[in-house]
């Protein structure tokens, strides 16, 4: 039964560091990525769609997107919908596709994108505290109801633990690889 919380809490603090690593992939940096436009949803007929089910998006510089959408009349929609998202990009329409020129990141721009990715990553970090508290809670009751002896408990906390701070370790290395990607010129 113990073993079946702490591989609960693994499976769930990974499920935390996907997140935090789908949060990053949405915070841009100086290099043009298809990822970026995740979060923008289209309206297509009438539902709101991401924009990566309707159209095809690839990298065609360092810094252009390249949006192709799959039915013509969706250009001026996908426009809308890119200008509505608060990324920051003007789209150019040319023909059949959409262009989509990334400015160049100011310092300023920089700092508050690593502040954005700090909090992305606080937030991770508190999520994967608390997995730890629920599983060290579930725990701490089997010894309450005696289920589990106390030395048996106090390993399997030491060891919901250790997993936690490897965990919190790889939300830290990965927030030091966004920063230095971040600041990279």
């Amino acid at each position: 039964m113990i073993e079946e919380f702490k591989e609960d809490a693994r499976e769930r603090m990974e499920k935390s560091l996907d997140a935090l690593a789908t949060a990053f992939s949405r915070i841009r940096t100086g290099r043009a990525n298809p990822a970026i436009l995740s979060g923008v949803e289209v309206d297509y007929y009438g539902n709101p769609t991401p924009i990566n089910q309707v159209s095809n998006i690839t990298v065609e510089d360092a810094r252009t997107l390249v949006v192709s959408p799959w039915e013509k009349r969706m250009l001026p929609e996908i426009e809308k919908a890119i200008l509505k998202s608060d990324l920051g990009l003007t789209p150019a329409s040319g023909g059949d596709v959409i262009r989509l020129p990334l400015p160049p990141l100011t310092e300023e721009n920089r700092r508050d994108l690593i502040r954005h990715a700090r909090q992305e990553a606080e937030n991770a970090r508190v999520g994967i505290r608390n997995i730890r508290r629920d599983a060290i809670a579930d725990v701490r009751e089997l010894v309450r109801e005696k289920e589990a002896t106390e030395d048996e408990g106090r390993r399997s906390e030491d060891d919901i633990q250790r997993i936690t701070d490897a965990h919190i370790g790889r939300v830290d290395s990965a927030l030091a690889e966004k920063e230095s990607d971040l600041l990279a010129f």
